[in-house]
């Protein structure tokens, strides 16, 4: 990213990598720039072996405020780094942009979701609107107690089902939860977030990313193809339609990991009280 990037990129020791948005002036709001480089900067790390983990946070006291309501649709075409720009670019009318504007910012929050390293969010203050998403998308939701959370825009006189959270918040939270907190909009604090079972419990602010950073450095000493499977099927099967077809699929996961060689490795580093060295993907 460049000198005036709104995203930090901060390459950590053990393939762990640190996201900043960084516009804490907007509460670390989504403009078009934003959604840009942060779809390029996730396109990046898809598959690559280097990286191992990655932990997303916001500059200053907000995580991130949602969609920026500064910017418009008529803004994304000009944005040239968008994987939609010549979809922008194609189409005139107001619903038409406003919804390759509204499938710029989703299709980035389902890149984070279906990204193979697994995805730390570091909540350091308000996650509402599409920055709710955001959080939602993420595996591994870790706050501080100043962090609050709100599928906000019904408030705005839309549907409260936006950007993933329709699909996200009834399975991490149960319909019943789900439906209550998006009627209502009602913003709700890190300690209400913690006991529905939507995040970790709160650390002290200080301790956030070290605690994160630190979560993301457990996942990293596993094996990478083990990782890797273990978040697709895991996501996978939240759909399966029965626990046949769960099974089905884990069975296959664990034969295809198991005939990497990795099984007897690490069950000899066991006995001789050693580390096991996993392969590379």
């Amino acid at each position: 990213m460049g000198q005036s990037s709104a995203v930090r990129v901060d390459h950590r020791d053990g393939g762990i990598v640190l996201v900043t948005i960084d516009r804490p002036r907007r509460r670390n709001a989504l403009d078009s720039q934003t959604v840009a480089e942060l779809h390029t900067v996730f396109a990046d790390f898809d598959g690559r072996p280097d990286i191992r983990a990655v932990v997303i946070t916001g500059a200053g006291s907000a995580f991130c405020a949602g969609a920026d309501l500064k910017s418009t649709p008529e803004e994304f075409d000009r944005t040239s780094a968008s994987p939609t720009a010549a979809l922008l670019g194609a189409v005139t009318g107001e619903v038409a942009r406003t919804f390759a504007a509204q499938e710029l910012m989703a299709s980035l929050f389902e890149r984070i979701h279906r990204l193979r390293q697994p995805v730390i969010a570091a909540i350091n203050g308000p996650a509402v609107g599409g920055g709710f998403a955001l959080a939602l998308a993420c595996d591994i939701r870790i706050t501080c107690p100043e962090a609050t959370f709100g599928a906000v825009f019904i408030e705005h006189g839309v549907s409260a089902c936006d950007m993933g959270t329709s699909y996200h918040l009834p399975r991490l939270v149960g319909a019943a939860r789900a439906a209550e907190l998006m009627l209502t909009g009602r913003v709700f604090p890190a300690e209400e977030a913690a006991r529905i079972g939507l995040t970790l419990d709160p650390v002290p602010a200080a301790e956030l990313l070290p605690v994160a950073l630190a979560k993301a450095a457990q996942i990293a000493a596993h094996a990478p193809l083990a990782v890797w499977m273990t978040k697709e099927t895991l996501w996978q099967n939240v759909d399966a339609p029965s626990l046949r077809h769960a099974l089905d699929l884990e069975n296959r996961t664990q034969v295809m990991c198991t005939a990497t060689g990795e099984l007897r490795t690490s069950f000899a580093a066991f006995r001789e009280h050693t580390r096991p060295g996993w392969n590379p993907l």
